[in-house]
């Protein structure tokens, strides 16, 4: 996380392969700010995709039950810039085809759907207000 934070440019460093963002949330139940390093993937000029896999776990990670808690308190850092976002989760046809186009540019989000039960949430985000 630090190695990130360091970063003095505007876009999302490239770790394991991929773009990467930070995402911040309110914990749920105890209402402290975690943060989380995410595959970030770009979905247009203002947008970014993250994928609630958890590698293909049984269940939803911690941070995407946060999200949908306190969806006013969700922050993004790209890069060196840092937003306050609104999460949208995508659903049908627009989540498939997002998760597609996310395993193009990432591989391993394409294997995870095959080694678990639940539909894997994909959230757009775009900065709020």
């Amino acid at each position: 996380m630090s190695r990130y934070r360091r970063s003095k440019v505007p876009t999302a460093p490239v770790m394991m392969g991929f773009p990467t963002v930070v995402l911040t949330t309110v914990g749920a139940r105890t209402g402290v700010e975690r943060t989380h390093m995410l595959g970030g993937f770009p979905d247009g000029d203002d947008a970014w995709l993250i994928v609630a896999s958890k590698a293909g776990a049984a269940t939803h990670p911690a941070w995407f039950i946060n999200l949908a808690k306190k969806p006013d308190q969700i922050w993004l850092e790209v890069g060196n810039r840092k937003l306050r976002v609104v999460a949208d989760s995508l659903q049908g046809k627009e989540r498939e085809q997002a998760l597609a186009r996310i395993a193009e540019v990432a591989p391993r989000y394409g294997e995870y759907p095959k080694k678990t039960d639940r539909e894997i949430p994909v959230i757009r985000l775009t900065p709020a207000g």
